[in-house]
């Protein structure tokens, strides 16, 4: 019987992050420019929050929404999934699915190493069917 690979096996490295205080105007052109749904919101180095696209759509739609002045704190998500490298690949992917989240944010000793995203599982599933298809 094969193992359960590590989560840090898929997951991307180096992810692209911003600052807590840093503007939703300044996130809306780092998600636009680098192609990604999610950012960890870093505090002093310090995971504080995970932002998606769909927390900006959400606030874009507020009476009164000002992405230049308003910072990445006020609609960042604070309960973040947050996962060890070393974590199964099934059972991250399992609690993904029950939360209905799109990404897990990797963290070694408190510092992040790497995100997992949706496309991150759907690419470890077509590795995982070729592996098979060749046994």
């Amino acid at each position: 019987m094969k193992t359960i690979p590590k989560i840090s096996k898929f997951m991307t490295t180096q992810p692209f992050s911003i600052g807590h205080d840093q503007s939703i105007a300044e996130a809306m052109k780092l998600m636009r420019r680098e192609q990604v749904r999610h950012l960890p919101v870093l505090e002093d180095g310090r995971l504080r929050g995970i932002l998606s696209d769909r927390d900006i759509k959400l606030y874009s739609g507020l009476k009164g929404a000002a992405p230049e002045h308003d910072s990445v704190d006020a609609v960042c998500e604070t309960e973040v999934y947050a996962v060890p490298p070393e974590a199964p690949l099934d059972q991250v992917v399992a609690e993904m699915a029950e939360r209905r989240i799109g990404c897990a944010v990797v963290l070694d000793n408190q510092k992040l190493v790497g995100i997992f995203t949706a496309v991150d599982a759907l690419n470890a599933l077509s590795d995982l069917l070729h592996a098979r298809k060749t046994l």
